[in-house]
């Protein structure tokens, strides 16, 4: 009998406080989707009381997810679970995860309170939340530094609350495989059926996913990770890793196996990179880029004779197709279509002809359409945003001792086109500059990145910007695709100034909503 373990996917709260991970709204819904399409159970879609852009994404994520489970983290404290009921109103299923620190190191230096004050407030917050979700989840926060004796207390206290899952988390890396196997299995006993326990494992030893595997031998039953391991310093616990280890070694682990589709592994690995500009090291588990390159030649051999003899899963099972059909400028709509179903888009009409018709402009420009060009101009539609600002076109001059310089024509949403120029300390630096003067705002660069989505000289660029605009917090992404370096370059800048201008709209909707 498969024993089911349930995978909790918090990449777009615990992976989106990585440095460098913010997403707007409409990328965490396209993010939602795809976990909803992987086979996530639990979808932990933000912090509520974080922000105004966290509540709205949760709302919004709530809307449309059907299958998976949709969460918001609070604190244990009345105003911050009541704005997780609040922005999981709409959610078909809510959950309310809510902690407290356990560990003495916490209780005494961050949260400053007795061990009995702890747990009153966590049964408050647990009673408070059973009203507003029937499905309530309790951490201990930093458990793995926390006394088993308190930690047992505080559990009781919440069954007794009403909280269904129990999290055991090792909040900052702490634990080693064999002794968290035995602190877990200590806290599975004492529980017994009367709650389901997970676990939350960081990164900081390189221990994340052993902890969570040796956790699952220790009887838990849930396992809090993030795609591609995205996480607050070092990581997450990485949600393909745990999946397909379980599946490749099912002789260890009982027949425990999770609800994960794997071919969908490869496209929310992808997803999630061009989304927030943060690649897996090449040599990744499971999606790294090297991850089924074989470069020995005792390696190639051995492969070509037989693939199990170097690999124990295949490029096939995560839904990297080793056999691609590459498009050109004389592909069809039907070839396109296929093209797109084989990646796992699921496209209406609207959105295939916007997509099609990028795609053919592409080819005109390109030899060959690689998959992975067709992924990152997908994920670049679906993170469009109203915009107020387009480019039209863009003029550079530079050379040795001179000053680079360079013109935009940029059109406004009202149809009208300005055309300004500027001067810079590099040529990056005066298109963003022309940018800011035509468009009448002052950007900070924070991040600026660029590498070739796929292979060859014509290879399509994908350029990535973090900008602060007029000293607003927090800072946004802007992502561009073209052929050209530099026009992708000024769409990823105009692209961050159009988040930036929706962002602060639709956060004035929602204070003028919450008053």
């Amino acid at each position: 009998m498969t024993r089911h373990i349930k995978l909790f996917d918090t990449t777009l709260r615990d992976g989106e406080q990585s440095p460098g991970a913010s997403m707007t709204t409409p990328e965490k819904v396209r993010i939602a989707k795809q976990l909803e399409k992987l086979g996530v159970d639990i979808i932990e879609a933000g912090f509520a009381i974080a922000s105004p852009g966290d509540f709205d994404a949760i709302s919004q994520i709530g809307e449309i997810v059907t299958q998976s489970v949709v969460c918001s983290l609070a604190r244990a404290t009345e105003k911050d679970v009541l704005k997780a009921g609040e922005a999981l109103k709409y959610a078909r299923q809510k959950r309310i995860h809510t902690f407290i620190a356990t560990s003495p190191i916490h209780m005494e230096y961050k949260l400053k309170m007795k061990p009995d004050e702890v747990i009153a407030r966590a049964i408050d917050a647990i009673k408070l939340a059973k009203s507003l979700a029937n499905d309530v989840e309790f951490s201990c926060e930093d458990a793995t530094r926390s006394e088993a004796p308190f930690l047992k207390e505080i559990i009781s206290a919440a069954l007794e609350a009403g909280a269904g899952t129990i999290n055991i988390p090792d909040t900052v890396g702490y634990a080693i495989p064999f002794d968290y196997q035995r602190f877990i299995k200590e806290i599975v006993d004492f529980v017994g059926d009367r709650a389901v326990i997970s676990v939350h494992c960081h990164n900081d030893l390189g221990l994340a996913t052993a902890n969570s595997l040796a956790a699952i031998l220790g009887g838990a039953n849930q396992a809090e990770c993030t795609i591609n391991g995205l996480g607050e310093r070092a990581g997450n616990a990485s949600l393909e890793e745990i999946a397909m280890t379980l599946r490749v070694r099912k002789d260890l682990f009982g027949g425990a196996d999770t609800r994960i589709n794997s071919k969908e592994i490869y496209a929310s690995s992808r997803l999630l990179a061009e989304t927030c500009g943060i690649e897996p090291q090449p040599n990744k588990a499971i999606v790294g880029k090297n991850a089924f390159a074989h470069e020995s030649g005792i390696h190639q051999d051995g492969v070509l004779k037989h693939r199990a003899t170097y690999e124990i899963m295949s490029a096939e099972d995560i839904g990297l197709d080793r056999n691609r059909l590459t498009l050109g400028k004389l592909s069809g709509s039907h070839a396109f279509r296929e093209k797109l179903k084989e990646l796992g888009f699921d496209l209406d009409e609207t959105e295939f002809k916007r997509a099609f018709d990028r795609f053919k402009e592409l080819a005109d420009r390109k030899k060959t359409v690689y998959d992975e060009d067709i992924r990152s101009l997908l994920t670049s539609e679906s993170a469009n945003v109203p915009a107020e600002f387009t480019l039209v076109n863009i003029q550079l001059a530079d050379c040795s001792g001179g000053m680079p310089f360079s013109a935009v024509t940029i059109r406004r949403s009202n149809g009208e086109e300005i055309t300004d120029a500027a001067i810079g300390g590099g040529t990056i630096d005066a298109v963003f500059k022309a940018i800011d003067r035509v468009c009448g705002f002052s950007g900070q660069l924070l991040d600026y990145k660029v590498d070739a989505v796929s292979e060859g000289k014509d290879a399509l660029a994908r350029a990535l910007v973090k900008v602060v605009f007029d000293d607003e917090k927090p800072a946004v992404m802007g992502h561009g695709l073209d052929v050209d370096t530099m026009k992708a370059s000024a769409e990823a800048y105009i692209g961050s100034l159009n988040s930036y201008l929706v962002m602060k709209d639709r956060l004035r909707k929602i204070d003028r909503t919450s008053v």
